[in-house]
């Protein structure tokens, strides 16, 4: 069996619909199944399906099928939404020229904090974490602000169930004193990372909050130590606190 058709049934959908948006014109069940290795027959019910729903349609010769209307909206609706990643990403680049640093638009997911969105600094010398990396809760400053956010019991349930790997000297490996530096961060509304992921890389992170003030995402700006000692990255605090504060009234 092949790995396409080992597809979980819940994005097979998906994957069909994709076909016809990459496509532009009518296509057979044959010719998606081109596309799909999916079972021909699995691909033809499929077809019937989304037709029975509206979001396919017969073609004149009634052997190939169409995008609607309906599929169209979708798409439209879609397209139209890429106006919140450029407000944002405009958001970030002015954060970036005021500090001449690397900022980050962090959200988290199930393996860590996630690097959704960024803007580069144009030092040639910089710490480089590629968008749509990766990183430990637990020793970074968008993980910790972040998990500051949770109520109080929440975080110390959260915090026992992580694995305090050490990174580097500096990383909190004892969760009594990771929650401590959690409740200092909750307490003072930003967060840093001290060398702790990464050596010679110090980090400082805000919150992004949605209208009902929940913890959306954390706005944060890293580089080299040698280039930001920690007096100068608080005081990047306010910028990324206003930057946080637009991308709030702007986005959501």
């Amino acid at each position: 069996m092949s790995e396409n058709s080992r597809i979980a049934t819940n994005l097979r959908t998906l994957l069909l619909l994709e076909v016809f948006a990459n496509s532009g014109k009518a296509l057979s069940a044959k010719e998606v199944h081109a596309h799909i290795d999916l079972p021909y027959q699995t691909i033809h019910r499929l077809l019937v399906a989304l037709e029975g729903e509206g979001f396919l349609m017969r073609d004149a010769n009634e052997k190939k099928f169409r995008a609607t209307r309906r599929l169209r909206s979708i798409a439209s609706g879609l397209l139209n939404m890429s106006h919140v990643h450029m407000a944002r990403h405009q958001i970030l680049t002015d954060v970036a020229s005021k500090t001449r640093e690397t900022v980050n638009y962090v959200v988290p997911q199930d393996t860590g904090m996630h690097y959704l969105d960024r803007v580069e600094t144009d030092w040639a010398f910089r710490v480089q974490l590629p968008r749509g990396s990766n990183v430990p809760f637990h020793c970074t400053a968008s993980g910790k602000i972040f998990m500051s956010s949770l109520k109080k019991s929440v975080r110390t349930g959260f915090v026992d169930a992580l694995r305090l790997t050490r990174e580097t000297g500096n990383t909190i490996t004892e969760k009594d004193h990771l929650l401590e530096e959690l409740a200092l961060t909750k307490k003072r509304g930003f967060a840093l990372d001290n060398e702790e992921f990464m050596e010679g890389m110090v980090a400082i992170a805000v919150p992004v909050h949605d209208p009902q003030n929940r913890f959306v995402a954390a706005l944060a700006t890293h580089g080299p130590k040698s280039r930001i000692p920690l007096e100068r990255l608080l005081e990047y605090r306010e910028i990324l606190s206003q930057g946080a504060s637009q991308i709030a009234k702007t986005v959501f």
